[in-house]
């Protein structure tokens, strides 16, 4: 077999690949042989029709058709790690001479890896911010905390106030006519949540228990159901329970309660030290971000459409997978979320076209500064990707081979080596 490039445009190269007449003639004998035990052919026993009587039967194009399957696939697989091109995108095959006896030719053109050109990635001076923590963010952890331990009452006789959970029954009407799936029963709705549309749980506020209310909405312009966008509608609501929380006081019997400490003034510092951690882990993290931002706005690279089509494909089919696991489907986080594919295909673009880059772009640095990751870096990074899930390392590492997602695994942990790199380059 042999093999010729021809560079067709930036990041599109064609290859013309030649196979040798014997492989070809062998694929149609043997895609033959199996036609011939797959179909009946009038005065012959499966399996034992000769050759020129199946493509009698089936058609010359019908048995060159799937042949070609049979070569073309394994060859420009070949052709492709000969001539060390990176594919992105599936090949556009063009058939050149097919005859038996002869050379099988075709041509493959396919959109290739573009190259990188770097620029300064070194001596950036980029500062790290030191962590602070302030005593207003020490409150708001207690008050977090407070909320969380409050006790739920039962309001017997009062009147709805924000924050308080509501359990109603309520009917949605448009021009008199009540519309689909705008009725619920029992429904438990915290007033301030936003999770209606807006004016529906304001208009509830000052409801009391018992009480019949009408509530009168729009729709926002952008809503998900065309009925009912941009259209005025009223909510006729029963209000059955009020519920609200009632917080303790934030004193040392609190600390007490929620805490291994005996004092208020304990739990306080030791959320400090808590918070100190975390905004110690976010400069640094901060600090990362903006040496990689500074290198990959220093890089030039002209980056194929297909490879964000691709990244934005991988995303939404990780939303997806997340929301099975939840027990939702994608349509239902459309309406939950007032959107649809496209709108949410466009909103993430902007972050698949920031990673492509970025993944690019160290790829280029890991290169130029050749930074691999030996196979006991590999094993170590199993050890504790194992630890983290509690899974046994062998049988990860089993899983991540009989998956195909080792060389996947090998590739984040050089990004990674070379994150480390650029951050002791730029420190």
């Amino acid at each position: 077999m042999s093999v010729s490039v021809e560079n067709l445009a930036k990041n599109v190269v064609a290859l013309e690949v030649t196979v040798e007449a014997e492989k070809f003639v062998n694929a149609v004998n043997q895609t033959a042989k199996g036609l011939a035990k797959r179909v009946n052919i009038p005065g012959f026993r499966k399996g034992k029709a000769p050759r020129r009587m199946v493509e009698l039967h089936v058609g010359k194009a019908a048995l060159y058709d799937e042949a070609l399957d049979k070569v073309i696939g394994p060859a420009y697989a070949q052709a492709v790690a000969e001539s060390g091109i990176r594919p992105v995108d599936r090949p556009d095959v063009e058939l050149v001479q097919v005859e038996e006896g002869k050379e099988l030719i075709f041509k493959a053109k396919v959109v290739v890896r573009p190259e990188v050109v770097l620029g300064e990635y070194k001596g950036l001076n980029v500062e790290q911010n030191a962590a602070t923590v302030t005593e207003e963010q020490v409150m708001e952890e207690l008050k977090g905390r407070q909320q969380q331990h409050a006790r739920l009452l039962t309001i017997e006789d009062g009147k709805v106030e924000n924050g308080d959970i509501v359990t109603l029954d309520f009917e949605g009407f448009k021009d008199d006519l009540p519309f689909a799936g705008g009725k619920a029963e029992n429904y438990e709705l915290v007033i301030g949540s936003g999770t209606f549309i807006p004016g529906f749980e304001e208009g509830l506020i000052g409801a009391e228990i018992g009480q019949h209310a009408d509530v009168n909405v729009t729709f926002p312009d952008e809503y998900h159901s065309a009925e009912l966008a941009g259209q005025k509608a009223v909510f006729k609501t029963d209000i059955k329970k009020i519920q609200r929380k009632e917080l303790s006081p934030l004193d040392d019997e609190f600390a007490k309660d929620v805490s291994e400490f005996e004092t208020l003034d304990e739990l306080k510092t030791d959320l400090r030290n808590k918070l100190m951690k975390i905004g110690e882990s976010k400069a640094k993290d901060d600090y990362l971000k903006a040496v990689i931002t500074k290198v990959v706005d220093n890089a030039s690279v002209e980056i194929p459409e297909v490879m964000f089509t691709e990244r934005i494909n991988d995303m939404v089919e990780e939303l997806n997978n997340n929301l099975i696991a939840q027990g939702m489907t994608m349509d239902q986080y459309y309406q939950f979320t007032n959107s649809s594919e496209q709108k949410m295909r466009e909103q993430l673009r902007p972050q698949a076209v920031e990673g492509v880059k970025t993944d690019l772009v160290l790829e280029a640095v890991a290169k130029a500064e050749g930074i691999t990751v030996t196979e006991d870096e590999v094993n170590e990074g199993i050890q504790k990707l194992g630890e983290r899930f509690k899974q046994d390392p062998a049988v990860l590492k089993q899983s991540l081979m009989e998956r195909g997602q080792m060389e996947f695994f090998r590739q984040n942990l050089v990004q990674e080596k070379t994150v480390n790199f650029l951050a002791e380059q730029n420190a």
